[in-house]
């Protein structure tokens, strides 16, 4: 993932690890870990997910592509990117392409890696690969799993831009690729 350097801290040696909550949805393990100093945490709690994905979808028309969903956690609807889980030995390159076909109908175009984000290294033990999709067009219809209830946007850039910069898209792992493009754009 990043560079190393001849200075970084060495990796901590776990001592035994016990997991206290397996579902799909949430695994939580116990790690006993030493660390190079020496000093042990008995209780270093980390939370395991699959990887995810998400796509910035751009079609000819230069519109990007965006789903509306309502989110529990924070009981709000909010601007996200297309995205979900990776199926088990899924690339992330197929998994962000099945994503922005089950979720908004929408394939093709030419797709480039935009970027790789953690949501939280301390705590979770998955990557977020995000993807820049530029050219795509309509395909076929939403293919939603029973549990999602998502409405599709095509969205300006500049309007897009406007909806991070002033907060509508509050899912971090989807604004920090958005702001990656217009970045690289500029």
């Amino acid at each position: 993932m990043s560079q190393r350097f001849d200075n970084d801290p060495e990796h901590w040696e776990v001592l035994e690890s016990t997991y206290l909550h397996r579902r799909p949805w949430l695994t939580v393990r116990q790690d006993r870990v030493r660390l190079t100093s020496g000093r042990t945490i008995d209780d270093y709690y980390v939370q395991e997910f699959p990887h995810w994905v998400n796509v910035l979808a751009i079609t000819e028309e230069r519109h990007a592509v965006l789903i509306r969903q309502y989110r529990h956690g924070l009981g709000e609807v909010s601007w996200e990117l297309p995205a979900g889980v990776l199926d088990e030995g899924e690339s992330p390159l197929d998994g962000a392409k099945r994503e922005l076909h089950e979720e908004t109908g929408y394939s093709g175009g030419t797709w480039t890696p935009l970027m790789e984000l953690s949501a939280n290294p301390a705590l979770q033990n998955n990557i977020s690969y995000s993807f820049l999709a530029e050219g795509v067009s309509l395909s076929g219809m939403q293919h939603l799993d029973p549990t999602e209830e998502i409405t599709v946007h095509l969205t300006p850039l500049d309007r897009l831009r406007e909806i991070v910069f002033d907060g509508g898209m509050i899912q971090a792992l989807h604004a920090a690729p958005v702001l990656k493009y217009f970045l690289q754009c500029d």
